[in-house]
């Protein structure tokens, strides 16, 4: 029958029953212990009394004389003997319900009936007439009663009789009736206090479950465990009051965290974004997606606080790892440059062989050699880089073209700095060009941002053995943050001044620095900004790339 019923109300009615059988219990042995005093209160009493009327001087020289002659006491006389008054006055006195008064043999001197009187009496005398005293609760010709026998003693000392007191069961009960009904109150009021207690801690539990019963609880414990243990995302959760209750071993990792179940998050070493955004949702804030460097990790990181029922359940962070998505992501735009590149230059290289072949169909073998020589100094391709000839490196070359196509289209000019010399072959293609492709785009839109008219980004490269420098100045308004530009900020929260830059959903604005950071120190190298500019100048940007070249010669020497 329980089990049709919710589990907030089987807990009520389980608690009712317990509350009852407590009560009941709680009751029954109060009534028990109660009546055991009343019993042991009307012993006394009937001891107190007997013990008085067996220090009566008349009725002890009329018991002593009834008892010299027992064979003259009959019925008759003895009920209109001394005794009988007696016992019978101090009887109708004390409201007793009996006062029997006994010869040395047992025979009734004295008893509220008339017609026992001369017969011996029911219970046992034996104690009383032996000189002890005694109490008991037993049944007699009266019914059952709390009782006491006390010896008379004749003027020699010797036993002559016994009295006996008793009062009956009626009045035992009686004089407990007004602590019965208070005990039955007092338990009334109690179940009443039960229930109420039990309907609050039912309300409670069910707001505490939130309604869901044992086998939707023991399923969501067993999908939350196969969750947080089965995906590769990191998931923490908070209580509102901050605390960590969850926190899986992907989360813990990816955070740096090594004990945090049960600490207030503001004790949690967290990335400053992080911990930002936690501080603003916990301020009624609107959910927040960011993107941080951490650890030398891209981390892409959902916070948002739940609800259920209108009942606040707290924060939930949800931590993934973007950094090889976003390394890929890089790599594949470098490559797609280099790409865009290496088709424009083929295209260009073949009309220009077909310069070159028509020159010498011609007949005119000294122009082709002349326009051969022409586009040795140049370069292969007539790039919008200034300078660009300085840059001999093939991987750079094309890379750097590209960028400078795209830099011209939007009105930035790009140049090669006059100490550009790069000997070796990049051999670390894939991180230079992350690298020096997000300094390049960074510096084209703060030139396209700022206040100087003359839009321009100025690009170093050189190499000492393996080692790859890349140095990038623009021409915009400097960085106004030093301290900041690392730091990754929330999607959709562009940097101040570069409102127009479109929001980039893939990569986010503000990440790519900090990765590039983190790609750089991975080799050993660092990337850093050596000049925030400001007052009409631009920033300048520093990398050193470690292991991404190689001398040429040795190269040919490998391959011989």
């Amino acid at each position: 029958m329980l089990s049709r019923l919710s589990f907030a109300r089987q807990m009520l009615v389980l608690q009712l029953l317990v509350v009852v059988a407590v009560i009941a219990a709680s009751a029954a042995t109060y009534g028990f212990l109660l009546t055991q005093s009343s019993r042991d209160d009307a012993q006394s009493s009937a001891l107190a009394i007997a013990r008085s009327v067996a220090e009566d001087t008349e009725l002890r020289a009329a018991v002593a004389e009834e008892s010299l002659d027992p064979a003259q006491a009959d019925g008759t006389a003895l009920a209109d003997g001394p005794v009988q008054r007696a016992a019978e006055a101090v009887r109708v006195r004390t409201g007793a319900l009996f006062v029997v008064v006994t010869d040395d043999r047992g025979m009734r001197l004295a008893h509220p009936d008339p017609a026992r009187l001369g017969e011996r009496v029911s219970t046992d005398p034996s104690v009383a007439l032996a000189g002890g005293e005694e109490v008991s609760w037993e049944r007699g010709t009266l019914g059952d009663s709390a009782r006491a026998k006390v010896p008379i003693f004749a003027d020699n000392g010797s036993v002559v009789g016994e009295v006996s007191v008793g009062f009956g069961a009626e009045s035992v009960l009686a004089s407990i009736s007004g602590d019965i009904a208070g005990l039955l109150g007092v338990a009334a009021a109690a179940l009443l206090l039960g229930l109420l207690a039990t309907l609050v801690l039912s309300r409670r539990l069910r707001r505490l479950t939130l309604g869901l019963q044992p086998a939707e609880l023991a399923a969501m414990a067993q999908d939350q465990a196969a969750v947080l243990t089965g995906i590769g995302e990191g998931v923490m959760g908070l209580s509102p009051d901050g605390r960590v209750t969850v926190c899986n071993e992907r989360a813990a990792r990816l955070l740096g965290l090594e004990e945090a179940l049960g600490h207030p998050v503001g004790e949690l070493d967290l990335p400053q974004e992080l911990a930002e955004a936690l501080t603003g949702l916990a301020a009624g804030q609107p959910d927040a997606s960011l993107r941080v460097g951490w650890l030398g990790r891209l981390l892409f990181i959902d916070a948002s606080r739940v609800f259920r029922d209108g009942l606040d359940l707290g924060i939930v962070v949800v931590v993934r790892d973007e950094t090889d998505l976003d390394e890929m992501a890089g790599r594949l735009s470098a490559v797609s440059a280099m790409t865009n590149a290496l088709r424009v230059q083929r295209h260009e290289f073949a009309n220009r062989m077909h310069v070159v072949s028509g020159l010498i169909a011609t007949g005119r073998p000294e122009s082709a050699a002349g326009y051969l020589r022409g586009i040795l100094e140049r370069g292969p391709v007539d790039y919008p880089v200034v300078r660009g000839e300085l840059l001999t490196e093939p991987t750079l070359q094309a890379f750097v073209g590209a960028k400078a196509l795209e830099a011209g289209e939007r009105g930035v000019e790009v140049r090669i700095g006059e100490d550009t010399g790069v000997h070796g072959i990049l051999v670390g293609a894939e991180t230079a060009v992350t690298v020096l492709g997000n300094l390049l785009d960074n510096a084209v839109g703060a030139a396209v941002t700022g206040a100087s008219p003359l839009r321009w980004i100025e690009i170093d490269v050189l190499d000492d053995g393996d080692t790859l420098h890349l140095v990038v100045a623009d021409s915009g308004d400097g960085v106004s943050d030093p301290e900041a530009v690392f730091h990754a900020r929330p999607l959709g929260a562009p940097e101040a001044g570069r409102e127009d830059i479109a929001d980039d959903r893939i990569r986010g604005i503000g990440v790519g620095l900090r990765l590039s950071r983190d790609l750089a120190r991975r080799g050993g190298g660092d990337l850093w900004l050596a000049d925030p500019g400001g007052d009409g100048a631009g920033a300048v940007f520093v990398a050193r790339l470690v292991g991404v070249v190689r001398d040429s010669s040795t190269m040919t020497e490998e391959r011989e």
